[in-house]
């Protein structure tokens, strides 16, 4: 008898942490680009009692997200999606980060609505750096949350990108306008689906960066924030556990900033210093 189904896009310490909370007695379907990723991964959550099976993809690929949702159906039905995967501002040029974190995310939402379960939930992690774009004209939202994913990097405003942080920050705002679009159409089939915002949240990836040249600009940051540490890959787990869980099907369509008061202080605090280089 097939078990039910949680697929995991991103292999990372926060993707992790939320299928460890939500998938006892259930079939995990991990996703990556990268195949030790996925090795680690697997390993990791066998040991720990979970079912695990592993799918190299690639998220830039309407074709690789539709053989996951193939693989991920051929387990059991789909009750928990969750999407972590996606490139820096420092890890690659516009165009990749256009193509995985804009265009990539909003097909994996599109294509695993259509078979997402009843009383299922996806989440989606986005960024805190799309909170920092600020304020955008609302026919640019409009437009960011119901284009045509194939028509999606046509836009004026995405081509128009000339930086790989306004990269960034456009594709996650896109990620946040895209749950509010495709909330709607989950509902139908009787799923929910929100995003989750982090700010500086401490993985591998975030604690080599803490050491390298960038540091000391992190750590005045973390330091000046309002929670005045960073957080943890857990707590974004915990929040997203609750989301998806019995008592969080009033919510959807919803963005949640989890940055210890980080975006606040920006605006009003005493990270407004930062505007200056964003």
């Amino acid at each position: 008898m097939n078990k039910e189904v949680v697929v995991l896009s991103g292999a990372g310490s926060i993707g992790i942490a939320i299928v460890r909370r939500i998938s006892t007695g259930k079939h995990i379907v991990i996703a990556d680009y990268s195949e030790k990723s996925l090795d680690n991964a697997k390993i990791t959550l066998e040991q720990a009692g979970f079912e695990v099976s592993t799918l190299k993809f690639d998220l830039s690929s309407r074709q690789s997200i539709k053989e996951l949702v193939e693989f991920a159906t051929s387990k059991g039905e789909v009750k928990y999606v969750i999407n972590a995967a996606g490139v820096s501002p420092s890890q690659a040029p516009i165009e990749k980060i256009l193509q995985v974190d804009m265009y990539g995310t909003a097909v994996f939402m599109e294509e695993f609505g259509k078979v997402i379960s009843n009383g299922g939930s996806g989440v989606i992690i986005s960024s805190q750096s799309g909170h920092r774009l600020g304020t955008i004209p609302q026919e640019d939202s409009d437009l960011l949350a119901t284009t045509d994913t194939e028509s999606l990097l046509n836009l004026p405003i995405v081509k128009n990108i000339a930086d790989t942080l306004k990269a960034y920050q456009y594709s996650k705002r896109c990620n946040v306008l895209k749950v509010m679009f495709e909330a709607t159409r989950w509902a139908k089939r009787g799923a929910t689906i929100n995003s989750i915002s982090p700010g500086i949240i401490i993985t591998p990836l975030a604690a080599d960066e803490l050491k390298g040249p960038r540091g000391a600009g992190y750590r005045k940051m973390i330091e000046a924030s309002p929670a005045m540490r960073a957080g943890t890959p857990d707590e974004v787990g915990d929040l997203a556990q609750f989301l998806m869980s019995d008592k969080g099907r009033f919510i959807t369509g919803a963005d949640f900033l989890i940055d210890g008061g980080t975006t606040a202080s920006y605006f009003y605090g005493d990270l407004q210093y930062l505007k200056q280089t964003h």
